[in-house]
C-alpha cells in the first residue's frame, strides 16, 4: 500500500489529506486501509484550529500523542529514484485505543512551509510498524519515502522547497472515526542532491610544471528533473600525497555561471586532485573522487 500525503482546502482552511492505496491487496493483514483526514480538519476548521496548528499539543479526539520524534538531519533528493529516510517516535495512548487492530494506522510526515498552511507535505508508504514497550506505550517506526518523479501533482517537489522541513505525527482510528495529529517536532532538511567532478592535466606532468583543474559542480532540479550548475558557489581546490590518506586545502574559487570550475597549480610530488563542497542548506556537501597525476 502507498499512503499518499496532499494538501487540500477544507472549508476555507488548508488540510492535510493522506490516502493509502492497496497495491495487490496489503500482504500483512489482507485488508487495505484508506486514510482520510479532509473529514478531520474539516471538523477542526469549524472549532478555529487550522490543519496544522504549530503546537506541542496533538489535535484531534483520539487520546494519542506523540515524542521522542527523530528523523536524519538531512535527505538528499535527485531527480528520478525514490528517496526513503527511517522516523522513530514514541505514541503514548490510553485504554481505549487499540494500536493492535486493523483499524488502526499511524504514521510520521514532514512538512515544508509554516504549520499551519504547509505548502508540502511528504507521508510513507507503508504505516508505521509499532512496538508495545508498556502499558499505553508504544515505539513506532515508519519511513518518509520521496519521489521526486511522481506524477501527482500534490507530491511534486518545487525547487523552492529545498530546505527545512518539520515532522508531524497521525493516528486514526477507522472504526471510531477519530484521530490525533501533532506537529512542530524536529526539523530535517530536505536537499537537492549535489555532484562535483574533477580532472587534472596533463597526466603525467613534469614537476614544477602547471597542473590545471577543472570539473563542475551541479545539483539536482525538482521541476526538469535534470542536473545543472551551480552556480557563484565556493569550492575548494584539495590535494593529497599518493601515500596519505588526509586532503590539504590549496585554494578557495568560485563556479561560475554554468557551474564550472577552473584553475592552476603547480606539480611537487605524485598525488590526487580533488574539489570539496561544503553545501548549503538546499544542497548537500560533496566531494569529487580524487584525480591522481603522475609526477616525473
Amino acid at each position: 500500500m502507498r499512503i499518499r500525503a496532499t494538501v487540500a482546502a477544507v472549508s476555507g482552511a488548508l488540510a492535510l489529506s493522506a490516502f493509502v492505496v492497496p497495491a495487490a491487496q496489503a500482504a500483512d493483514s489482507g485488508a487495505s486501509h484508506r486514510i482520510d483526514y479532509v473529514k478531520y480538519f474539516a471538523q477542526h476548521a469549524s472549532s478555529g484550529k487550522t490543519a496544522l496548528a504549530a503546537t506541542s499539543a496533538p489535535v484531534g479526539d483520539l487520546d494519542a500523542s506523540f515524542s521522542n520524534f527523530k528523523i536524519a538531519k538531512a535527505i538528499k533528493v535527485g531527480t528520478t529514484n525514490k528517496v526513503s529516510s527511517t522516523v522513530t517516535y514514541t505514541m503514548t495512548y490510553g485504554a481505549d485505543v487499540d494500536i493492535a487492530s486493523d483499524n488502526f494506522v499511524t504514521i510520521p510526515l514532514i512538512y515544508h512551509g509554516s504549520a499551519d498552511t504547509p505548502d508540502s507535505v511528504q507521508g510513507s508508504d507503508l504505516p508505521a510498524l509499532c512496538r508495545v514497550v508498556s502499558a499505553g506505550t508504544a515505539s513506532c517506526k515508519g519511513s518518509i519515502d520521496i519521489y521526486p518523479k511522481t506524477s501527482d501533482a500534490d507530491l511534486k517537489l518545487r525547487n523552492s522547497y529545498a530546505g527545512t522541513w518539520h515532522g508531524a505525527a497521525i493516528a486514526v482510528d477507522f472504526e471510531s472515526g477519530n484521530s490525533s495529529l501533532q506537529t512542530g517536532f524536529a526539523a530535517t532538511l530536505v536537499q537537492r542532491n549535489s555532484t562535483l567532478t574533477v580532472n587534472a592535466a596533463p597526466e603525467p606532468v613534469t614537476k614544477g610544471a602547471t597542473v590545471t583543474v577543472t570539473g563542475k559542480l551541479a545539483r539536482a532540479n525538482w521541476e526538469d528533473h535534470q542536473y545543472h550548475g551551480y552556480t557563484g558557489q565556493p569550492v575548494q581546490l584539495q590535494f593529497r600525497k599518493k601515500d596519505s590518506s588526509t586532503y590539504t586545502t590549496l585554494k578557495t574559487l568560485k563556479t561560475d555561471s554554468t557551474g564550472n570550475l577552473k584553475t592552476t597549480t603547480k606539480a611537487t610530488v605524485d598525488g590526487y586532485y580533488r574539489f570539496s563542497f561544503a553545501g548549503t542548506s538546499t544542497t548537500p556537501a560533496v566531494n569529487a573522487a580524487g584525480d591522481f597525476v603522475d609526477v616525473r
